[in-house]
């Protein structure tokens, strides 16, 4: 079956993408038991806070408020786990979508993932908690 690749213009849009996205990412055997260990139950939750984090960030739609990094930062999780989870995006973004915004939305995901690892270390290599 070929799926028909389009833009990313719409909350539909974005809720597809994440849908799928955590849809690979429960199948992970790395990363799936990350996410299943801290979300258990509440996967319709984050599923909702994730649509409004991307449509913010892709869309600018400012449905998101809130700091991403602090529910990360004591994580048991390293580089190898940023580049499932990358992996994953991109395949994801790749399957449905094509144009500009698909392709910020990969350049916006390797920012986050560099970002999300570099203060993960800091902090636990410095045993300091971050600001929430």
């Amino acid at each position: 079956m070929t799926v028909l690749k389009k833009e990313i213009t719409t909350r539909e849009d974005i809720q597809l993408l994440v849908d799928q996205f955590y849809t690979k990412i429960r199948e992970d055997q790395q990363v799936g038991p990350v996410f299943d260990a801290v979300i258990r139950d509440q996967w319709p939750q984050h599923l909702e806070k994730m649509y409004r984090f991307w449509e913010t960030v892709l869309l600018g739609n400012h449905t998101y408020f809130g700091s991403p990094f602090p529910p990360h930062a004591k994580l048991p999780i390293s580089g190898p786990h940023f580049d499932t989870w990358l992996r994953l995006w991109q395949e994801t973004i790749d399957t449905y979508f094509q144009g500009p915004k698909a392709e910020e939305a990969k350049w916006r995901a390797e920012k986050m993932a560099a970002m999300f690892l570099s203060k993960i270390d800091y902090y636990r290599d410095t045993g300091k908690t971050p600001l929430i």
